[in-house]
C-alpha cells in the first residue's frame, strides 16, 4: 500500500516506517522541511493530498521536552503542532478525487482523568477535565471526517519506551547510575508500551479493514505503577532504583499542568485493540524493559 505519513520524522515515525518498509509498504513523508522522497506541510495545503491509501498523522511538538518551559507560547506551539497538521490532512483527505481508504491519528491516554482506582478502556469518558485531556478531544474532533468512505482509527498512545529516545531516553542516565527511582508518590498507573508494538498497531490498523475507532496503545500490563516501573528498570539495568524524584522538583521543571502528566497516571486498558486481533511482541514490562536496555 500507499501510505503518507505526517510528522514521520520522530522516535515513533522512524519505527513505523521501518516496519512499514519490511512489509513493502511504500511510505512518503510529509514534514517542515523539503528533502527527497517527502513533501512539506506547505505542498500539501497548496496541491492537496498525494495520492495514497493510508493516511498517518503521528505530527507534534513534545510534550515534556525538559529543555521548554510551560508558557503561553510552548502551549500555542504543543497546539498548532497537533491541529493544525490534523485539520490539514483530514481537510485534504475530504478534498481528494480519490480519497484514501483509511485515516490513523495517534493521540494520547491524557484524555483520561488521573485516578489511583478507576480502570478505562476505550469506551470510557474523558477530555474535558485539564489542558491535556481538551487537546485530546479538539484534536481528535479535527480528524473527524463526513461520511464513511474513508476508515477512520485513533489511537491514545501511553508512554513509549524504545531504545534510543522516548521516555528511556530521558531516564536512562539517572538509572544506569543508580540515582533512579519513582516519581513523587509512586502509586500513579504508568501506561506504557514498547515502540514496536506501537508501531505494529498502527500497521495492524491500515492493513486489517475491519479496524476502526478508538483503539488504546498501551500494553496489557496496565496494573503498572510508576514505582513498579522504576524497580523494573533498575532490575533490568543491574542497579539500585529507590531514590524518588520529589514531587517539588518535578513540578518546577515541567510546571504544575505537565507535572500532572508524570505525577497522577490512568490504568488503561487496550480491550478494544485486543479484540481487533492485534498480537503484542512485548506485553510484559519486564521483556520490553529487557529488550531495550540490552
Amino acid at each position: 500500500m500507499r501510505v503518507l505519513v505526517g510528522g514521520g520524522t520522530g522516535f515513533v515515525g522512524t519505527a513505523l516506517i521501518q516496519l512499514l518498509k519490511a512489509r513493502g509498504h511504500e511510505v512518503t513523508l510529509v514534514s517542515r522541511q523539503p528533502r527527497p522522497g517527502r513533501i512539506t506541510w506547505d505542498e500539501l495545503a497548496r496541491s492537496g493530498l498525494p495520492s495514497c491509501d493510508v493516511a498517518v498523522n503521528l505530527a507534534g511538538e513534545n510534550i515534556l521536552n525538559p529543555l521548554r518551559r510551560w508558557n503561553e507560547a510552548f502551549q500555542k506551539d504543543v497546539l498548532s503542532s497537533r491541529l493544525e497538521t490534523t485539520q490539514m490532512l483530514a481537510k485534504a483527505i475530504t478534498k481528494a478525487p480519490q480519497p484514501p481508504k483509511a485515516w490513523i491519528l495517534v493521540t494520547g491516554v491524557a484524555y483520561y482523568r488521573p485516578s489511583l482506582t478507576a480502570e478505562y478502556d476505550e469506551d470510557s469518558p474523558g477530555g474535558d477535565f485539564d489542558f491535556f485531556s481538551n487537546l485530546v478531544t479538539k484534536w481528535e474532533a479535527a480528524a473527524r471526517l463526513p461520511g464513511d468512505s474513508t476508515r477512520q482509527v485513533v489511537v491514545r498512545s501511553g508512554v513509549v519506551l524504545g531504545r534510543g529516545g522516548g521516555a528511556i531516553g530521558h531516564m536512562i542516565l539517572p538509572f544506569r547510575l543508580g540515582l533512579g527511582g519513582p516519581i513523587g508518590s509512586g502509586n500513579q498507573f504508568f501506561p506504557w508500551i514498547h515502540i514496536q508494538d506501537l508501531a505494529g498497531i498502527l500497521t495492524h490498523a491500515l492493513e486489517v479493514n475491519h479496524v476502526q475507532g478508538i483503539l488504546n496503545g498501551v500494553a496489557p500490563a496496565s496494573t503498572t505503577t510508576n514505582a513498579e516501573f522504576a524497580q523494573a528498570l533498575g532490575t533490568a539495568l543491574g542497579r539500585p532504583a529507590f531514590i524518588p524524584l520529589p514531587a517539588t522538583v518535578v513540578r518546577a521543571v515541567f510546571g504544575r499542568e505537565r507535572a500532572i502528566m508524570l505525577l497522577e497516571g490512568q490504568k488503561v486498558v487496550p480491550r478494544r485493540t485486543l479484540a481487533t486481533g492485534y498480537q503484542y511482541s512485548f506485553p510484559e514490562l519486564g521483556a520490553a524493559l529487557k529488550e531495550i536496555v540490552a
